[in-house]
């Protein structure tokens, strides 16, 4: 998951595929879910028709759903980042290198998302666990995993207004922001 929220994030070009269109849909949602408070602007089409396959060779990034049934269509394509949902794997091309978060966010996140995922993480190493683990229901689960990806988009964000820089010598002023900074 956090490779292809690193890759949507560095507009990478994604492709879906499942013989679920309801796994398709889904898992195109929740990606674009997980981006919040940012907004996707590329191509984003949920399930792709067969009649629209050759859009895969588009050079403008893309968040697309295709049935896996075109599984042999997708294999030609070398710049883009196929996420199996069937078979639960994710394959980058040699050619696309993902820039992944800092390292100390990385890190903290992948701990923040594994406790969410499997509470029993928490207590495994423990002499004397608790006798029971309540784990999430669906719902929270939801809040949760969200709430991790809005810290983590916080801690990403932090400090940014010092990068502005306002130019106050026209009748409005003109907000710039400064790359060195």
């Amino acid at each position: 998951v956090l490779y292809l929220f690193c890759a949507a994030l560095t507009e990478h070009k994604i492709l879906f595929l499942s013989s679920s269109y309801q796994r398709l849909t889904d898992a195109c949602r929740a990606l674009l879910a997980l981006m919040f408070p940012l907004k996707y602007s590329f191509t984003y089409v949920p399930i792709l028709p067969a009649q629209l396959l050759e859009v895969l060779s588009t050079p403008t990034p893309f968040i697309i759903g295709v049935h896996s049934i075109f599984q042999s269509e997708t294999q030609e394509l070398l710049d883009v980042v196929i996420a199996d949902l069937d078979g639960g794997t994710v394959t980058v091309p040699e050619c696309v290198h993902i820039s992944l978060l800092p390292e100390p966010l990385l890190q903290q996140t992948r701990e923040a998302l594994s406790m969410v995922l499997d509470p029993e993480l928490e207590v495994a190493d423990l002499a004397f666990p608790p006798s029971t683990i309540s784990a999430s229901s669906l719902k929270m689960q939801d809040k949760e995993i969200r709430a991790v990806f809005l810290r983590l988009f916080a801690q990403l964000l932090q400090g940014y207004r010092w990068c502005l820089h306002i130019i106050r010598i026209h009748p409005e002023p003109v907000i710039r922001f400064h790359k060195v900074r």
